[in-house]
């Protein structure tokens, strides 16, 4: 996505002689109605999407809808408009007067959101083509430790508060500027990004949905929400029998376990544990802040307005020959006092925000410890709220019978209990 700026960039020429200049009639613009169109089609796959997961507990189902996804919003819409990258601008939205943010954007944001709040991710397992070209290619995952699994966890936090502070500051919308399969999309791109996107799809054959596990910033969102999602997809229909057969069905390690329950420790033990962890958060979010602060000129360095505000102080030491872009800045006629103004100015948003991303991924890096930290017991084997992608891998492995209960006990298919014993699964 990028800023879109309607100007005339040459005026009219201007005849001595009686020629008259044509009124231009300028056709109806098709992207109102392409938005349309894609706005529909959103709302219908994440309808289906949902019904397949809870409803219908189809793996096959979500399998070719999020076939059909990859083909309408990767290769025919080339990856535009994206949930993933309206973040940036809804931020740069709500940080610059300015700029209109299209209604297309906005509802592109908060519509998978939405859904997600009732549903669980199933934007992320039938709807969104990032994920499902990663999906296709996941011919061997292996499991992960879990504490890995936490750590690159983190970096998404890291990715979601660059991409907004670099919208709110105007700098760049770089989800979009590094998202690795737009070139795909569009059969062309730098060979970098090309690369990058052809990387992550080889790891995904091992490691499934690289860039949906470890990068994605609007993975962030979908996961604090998921988890208060009112309806989730469940593993088993109706109650877990506890046979294991799910275990290793997930490739994306999003089962939780059954863990036994802790009779060595007491409560007033956990309890002050506990809080002794949430004590420590603070120091993070004040490090983080003060790591922020100290770094913000570096990530300014990003900023076009900066870089040049910096050359120009360079230009200022004799000997040295001035830049291509120091002589065109010149050649405008612009105020540089004025410039320095707003380039100080800019500054110093960058380093509020600077400060303001240190705190939270100190506040993050805080939480993240405390949850590794605290013993949580599972009963049954169930998704992950958050982790989950709903991508129903797992329902297959289940032999309950979906129906009622009978005689208070779930149904139960005796041939895949065999069938799992004699393979020794």
């Amino acid at each position: 996505m990028a800023f879109t700026v309607s100007a005339q960039r040459f005026p009219k020429p201007e005849f001595e002689s009686k020629y008259q200049q044509p009124s231009v009639h300028t056709p109806p613009a098709r992207s109102s109605y392409m938005g349309i169109l894609d706005l529909t089609i959103l709302i219908s796959t994440l309808s289906i999407a949902s019904w397949l997961a809870i409803k219908k507990r189809s793996r096959n189902g979500i399998f070719w809808l999020s076939l059909f996804s990859l083909a309408y919003f990767g290769f025919y819409r080339e990856g535009c408009i994206c949930p993933v990258g309206s973040i940036q601008n809804v931020t740069l939205g709500l940080f610059n007067s300015e700029y209109h943010i299209p209604i297309l954007a906005i509802a592109f944001f908060l519509i998978p959101l939405f859904f997600t709040l009732f549903f669980g991710r199933t934007f992320c397992a039938a709807v969104c083509p990032l994920g499902a070209i990663q999906d296709i290619v996941a011919f061997k995952p292996v499991s992960m430790k879990a504490w890995l699994q936490s750590l690159l966890g983190l970096i998404p936090y890291l990715y979601l508060g660059l991409a907004v502070l670099y919208a709110a500051t105007g700098t760049d919308f770089v989800i979009c500027r590094y998202d690795p399969f737009v070139g795909f999309w569009r059969f062309s791109g730098p060979f970098m990004m090309l690369a990058i996107g052809g990387l992550l799809l080889l790891i995904g054959i091992f490691i499934a949905r690289p860039y949906c596990r470890f990068l994605c910033p609007y993975g962030v969102l979908l996961n604090l929400i998921s988890r208060i999602s009112k309806n989730h997809l469940t593993i088993t229909p109706t109650t877990c029998i506890d046979c294991k057969l799910c275990t290793n069905s997930c490739p994306f390690g999003a089962i939780n376990k059954p863990s036994p329950l802790r009779n060595m420790e007491r409560r007033s033990t956990t309890v002050n544990r506990y809080i002794m962890y949430l004590l420590i958060v603070p120091l993070f979010v004040g490090l983080g802040a003060w790591a922020g602060s100290s770094f913000h000129e570096k990530l300014a360095k990003v900023n076009p307005k900066i870089r040049l505000a910096i050359e120009l102080n360079k230009s200022a030491v004799p000997g040295l020959p001035p830049s291509m872009e120091i002589t065109t800045f010149k050649s405008s006629g612009n105020d540089l006092d004025q410039f320095y103004a707003e380039t100080e100015l800019l500054m110093k948003k960058f380093h509020l925000g600077g400060i303001l991303l240190g705190a939270f991924l100190g506040l993050v890096f805080g939480l993240t410890l405390v949850r590794l930290s605290v013993y949580r017991h599972h009963v049954g084997y169930a998704p992950n709220k958050g982790t989950c992608f709903s991508c129903a891998r797992c329902i297959d492995f289940c032999p309950v019978m979906p129906g009622s209960l009978v005689d208070g006990q779930p149904v139960i298919n005796n041939e895949m209990l065999k069938k799992a014993d004699d393979n020794k699964i």
